[in-house]
Parts: structure tokens; sequence; C-alpha cells
């Protein structure tokens, strides 16, 4: 009963599904050098849409 619905604009889901499209791309062409296990926590932080999808 306390759930809270986050309304998301359709031109917000758009830039995020390019975001998430060109990211894709881009790892696709620069791999990323770190191996997944290995990677330090600031990692993450280089991202500009903080990865959150709500």
């Amino acid at each position: 009963m306390g759930q809270v619905i986050e309304f998301i604009s359709k031109s917000e889901r758009e830039r995020i599904r390019l975001i998430q499209e060109a990211r894709a791309i881009y790892d696709s062409i620069f791999p990323p050098a770190d191996p997944v296990g290995e990677r330090s926590s600031g990692a993450s932080a280089r991202r500009s849409d903080g990865g959150n999808l709500a």
C-alpha cells in the first residue's frame, strides 16, 4: 500500500534508452580494460546517467 509510483516522461525514457544504446556500442568498440571483477569502486562514477532506472 505504501508504494510510490514515479512518472517518467516519454522523452526521458527515450533519452535513457539512447544513452544505454550508445554505451553498448561504445563498449563493443572499446571494451573496458579492467576485468569485471577487479574494477575499482569509482568506475561507476563516470556514468553520466547514474545507472538508475526508476
